[in-house]
């Protein structure tokens, strides 16, 4: 049986997410890709109006709920709204454990890639809106179940000209980077081939028949593709660094180059981005670096960004936890979701809550919708009430196999019956904690 090839294609977990879906200072129900969480939304917009006013120095937020509430998805509603090209960086309390680095360097490193850099310069670009895109991909060399970007072809057009180019894998990788699709405005730089996206044309975003977008509408670009023009893109400082230091290869901009960088290079860096600003060819971007598994992080990386909070390039840090009491690292003392305590008093703390039955079916809506799947009511019914029964991302989870069994029957929609065969197949915690239980004694202890 030969198997179709399919459009490489690049949903996140969050990527439907445009922002906290506000209207003034109260959250709707359900807003820019998120639902429910109404007070947590609400206390993240003040947060993100003391931002813009300048007046969060020296704090930092902590998000605190249950498993599956909706933490990260706020954390990336707050980095939506502080503006575009805010950088937001997001790791886990257990990846500064390394052998290879130091944990108060891969903090360092976090903090510095979440600070952007957005540099003006004149160039050789190619501008135009974005006619027809198609990505190939090959089998990764050394995972053939993933595809990787090979190639692309890339169609635009201006009010004088159109054109089609092949593109290289650098290109297409960044072409998915920045998602861009049919309908953008974009502008290439020719020498390092960064892509930056100006919006969508007022024609592209008529044909996609929304009343109310979040997408910036740009006129299509005049004259010839290839032109001189300001080009404008953002570096976070850590790139800046790496590039100093001789060690931005290809490598390491791929595999995340583990050398430690030092002090000197840094305050080269910081010198250079000051002369930068001074001379009006470059602003500083704040970001958000968000920490989740807060627990995780021991006494001397909560001493480190303690520090590092007070500093004047210090991006917004959110940390988040679905712990109560637990130990601190590195201490037998046990404390509020494992922070120390004179940490805790310069958090603001938002909490948020288990979804109910209206949000999760809400939640499942905006994820078929995001993932291009249909599916039929009585099957988004019982999915629902898996959400319920069992938790919201076991329910997410299952959409994707669904959709795998409901094309194999050739079916356009995902029936009911094709989540019972991948609530079959898949199963959630609870029937996991049973199933070893059933065969613990021929488990390995």
């Amino acid at each position: 049986m030969k198997m179709e090839e399919a459009k490489f294609e690049r949903i996140g977990s969050h990527s439907h997410i445009t922002g906290l879906g506000l209207e003034g200072r109260k959250a709707k129900f359900v807003g820019d890709g998120l639902v429910g969480q109404t007070e947590a939304r609400e206390a993240a917009g003040i947060i993100v109006d003391m931002v813009k006013k300048g007046r969060f120095a020296g704090r930092a937020i902590l998000l605190a709920g249950p498993p599956g509430t909706g933490k990260t998805a706020i954390a990336v509603g707050i980095a939506k709204e502080l503006g575009r090209d805010v950088p937001f960086v997001s790791i886990s309390g257990s990846e500064i454990y390394s052998a290879e680095m130091k944990k108060t360097e891969f903090l360092m490193q976090a903090l510095r890639k979440a600070i952007g850099v957005r540099i003006h310069e004149m160039r050789k670009i190619y501008e135009g809106e974005v006619t027809t895109l198609d990505i190939q991909t090959v089998p990764h060399p050394y995972n053939p179940y993933q595809q990787v970007p090979k190639s692309a072809t890339l169609g635009l057009k201006t009010k004088d000209e159109e054109k089609q180019f092949k593109v290289d894998e650098t290109f297409a990788q960044y072409l998915i980077q920045q998602n861009v699709e049919v309908g953008d405005v974009i502008q290439i730089d020719a020498d390092s081939g960064r892509i930056v996206k100006l919006g969508k044309t007022k024609e592209a975003l008529k044909k996609e028949s929304m009343d109310l977008h979040v997408k910036d509408a740009v006129e299509l670009p005049e004259g010839s593709i290839v032109k001189e023009k300001e080009f404008v893109y953002v570096l976070s400082l850590h790139d800046l660094d790496a590039a100093t230091s001789r060690r931005g290869s290809f490598f390491s901009l791929f595999f995340g180059g583990k050398e430690e960088i030092t002090n000197e290079t840094r305050q080269e860096v910081d010198e250079m981005v000051k002369k930068w600003v001074d001379e009006g060819r470059a602003e500083i971007i704040p970001g958000v670096l968000f920490i989740d598994e807060v627990h995780m992080l021991d006494i001397e990386a909560f001493a480190f960004l303690n520090r590092a909070m007070e500093s004047d390039l210090a991006p917004i840090i959110i940390l988040a936890s679905n712990r109560g009491m637990a130990r601190i690292r590195g201490t037998d003392i046990n404390s509020p979701h494992g922070v120390p305590l004179d940490f805790i008093d310069r958090l603001l703390i938002i909490t948020t809550k288990p979804y109910n039955r209206d949000e999760i079916k809400k939640i499942l809506e905006i994820r078929l919708k995001e993932e291009k799947v249909q599916m039929e009511k009585d099957a988004l019914e019982y999915l629902t009430e898996i959400g319920v029964k069992a938790s919201l991302r076991y329910a997410v989870q299952l959409i994707a196999p669904a959709s795998n069994i409901a094309s194999y029957h050739k079916r356009e929609k995902i029936t009911r019956e094709d989540i019972e065969e991948a609530e079959k197949l898949f199963v959630d915690v609870k029937k996991s904690m049973k199933y070893l239980k059933e065969y613990e004694e021929m488990m390995l202890g």
